[in-house]
């Protein structure tokens, strides 16, 4: 028999090069529904020729993480995974590792995790996309697994999808739509000297597109319109249900709303949504920034307002909807939920140390863990109401950077754990809400968040214990770091007076 030839050798091995072989095999989901998912996104690689697919996975920070394959490797890719290093999940908010990483367990402490060894991106052919803005380019959102075919305990949108397990276990599924804020400037100097090559970097400096302060006018919203219109087109281009984008309040403030979507979708959504507002800007030449309050002049805080329901499984009825008052009992146990444990759930819903600056000092923002009738200055308003198949909760405490899907996951929690206990919220407030000062008040530091998660059962319980006592110590480092730096205010206020 003549030996094999060097080219053909080298395709061979080409193939099996990929993550690990047949590692699908060990995972237990290699579905019918999900070969022929997989089957339809090759065929619709040939026939688009894309050349890249980035093969993405979200850590608990919220940041995408990638690998930019060759189209034609893709059938591998989603058979066997993607490798990356596990050490990506040791980075803190400036891509800084603050665990041992090469120890035995990594920092994790899981054998499988060790040495800044591999994990494997499983691709979800749900979610893959045709980037728009990126000639002959695709994208895709993985699930993340162990070597050992396991799920890895912190991957976030695994957490999202045990809530919605758990509501399906009980015939609900999630319904979220939302309200996500945000600011667009003009990059007036990228700072890219290697000296201001820092970590984090220098951000770039900037320029309004609009005076604002004029919200919701029609005359700013069109002249923003060169940037406004390449970003819904980009969106519509992802299949993002968009049903606004337009200016807000301050300089530079847009806000972009979707229509709601079920489950994992609606995480899903955040993530590629984000995704596109900052790469279509960007190439553009503009910065936009998901960050609460920029410390910029005259600028707003942004939010994002999560609107959530629960629809039947079966039927699809909103179970928040009661014909002969307000708000189901089961709708209300869920405000019950979400108001019991808003201080250790604000750790998702603003995971940054920036985001209580809006809560502190933001007059629109929500105070107190009251909810209410479509009053705006509450942490939970209602929307809807007797007899109406809209009618749903807004939790208006979330800040635009936070992580989709532990930010849905933990509200989910709350709201189940709420019903569960039968919880009360009491009667809905009718009088100002930052008045309510007996009432228990949000956090005013992501530490206070923390220490509260520390301490609620209820989030190890159903999101994992691995997976929370991970994102504490991250955010213990970032806090940590935070804590050491000197600061302006600081420099100001002391250097010259003592």
């Amino acid at each position: 028999m003549a030996d094999i030839n060097t080219e053909e050798l080298a395709r061979k091995v080409a193939l099996t090069a990929v993550g690990r072989t047949d590692f699908i095999s060990r995972t237990h989901i290699d579905a019918v529904p999900r070969r022929e998912a997989v089957e339809k996104t090759i065929a619709l690689i040939k026939k688009e020729n894309i050349d890249v697919v980035r093969v993405c996975f979200v850590d608990t920070q919220g940041q995408v993480r990638l690998h930019a394959i060759q189209a034609r490797h893709f059938a591998q890719a989603a058979r066997n995974g993607v490798a990356f290093t596990s050490a990506l999940l040791a980075m803190d908010s400036a891509n800084l590792i603050y665990q041992n990483v090469f120890a035995a367990d990594g920092g994790f402490g899981n054998a499988l995790m060790g040495g800044a060894g591999d994990i494997l991106a499983l691709p979800d052919p749900a979610t893959f996309r045709i980037l728009p803005w990126s000639p002959k380019t695709a994208w895709v959102l993985s699930d993340i697994y162990l070597t050992n075919g396991e799920r890895c305990p912190f991957d976030p949108r695994w957490a999202m999808q045990k809530a919605c397990a758990a509501l399906e276990a009980q015939n609900m599924r999630f319904i979220g739509g939302a309200e996500v804020e945000f600011h667009v400037f003009k990059i007036a100097d990228p700072h890219l000297a290697l000296e201001q090559c820092t970590q984090p970097g220098k951000p770039p400096s900037v320029t309004a597109l609009s005076h604002g302060y004029q919200y919701m006018n029609d005359q700013i919203t069109d002249a923003m319109e060169p940037i406004i219109l390449p970003l819904r087109n980009a969106l519509l281009d992802m299949q993002l249900p968009v049903r606004t984008l337009e200016t807000e309040w301050g300089p530079g403030q847009l806000e972009v709303t979707l229509d709601p979507l079920v489950g994992v979708d609606a995480a899903d959504a955040i993530i590629m949504l984000r995704t596109t507002i900052k790469q279509v800007a960007r190439r553009m030449g503009y910065v936009a920034s998901f960050m609460a309050k920029p410390n910029l002049p005259n600028i707003f805080a942004i939010g994002w307002h999560l609107h959530q329901s629960l629809a039947d499984k079966t039927t699809g009825k909103n179970l928040f909807t009661a014909d002969d008052t307000l708000l189901s009992d089961t709708g209300r146990y869920y405000v019950g939920g979400l108001l019991q444990h808003v201080r250790a759930g604000a750790a998702f819903s603003n995971p940054t140390i920036n985001g209580y600056k809006r809560l502190n000092a933001n007059p629109l923002s929500p105070k107190r863990a009251v909810w209410s009738i479509d009053n705006k200055a509450a942490m939970c308003r209602l929307v809807g109401g007797q007899g109406d198949p809209a009618t749903r909760i807004e939790n208006r405490i979330g800040e635009p950077a936070a992580n989709p899907y532990l930010y849905m996951a933990s509200q989910i929690f709350s709201g189940l754990d709420g019903i569960a206990q039968k919880k009360d919220p009491g009667p809905p407030l009718n009088d100002n809400p930052y008045a309510q000062t007996h009432l228990e008040a949000m956090p005013a530091s992501l530490l206070e968040a923390i220490d509260s998660l520390a301490t609620a059962d209820v989030f190890k319980k159903t999101m994992g214990e691995d997976l929370v006592n991970h994102f504490i110590g991250q955010k213990k480092h970032e806090i940590g770091r935070f804590m050491a730096a000197v600061t302006d205010w600081e420099h100001n206020e002391y250097f010259e007076m003592f």
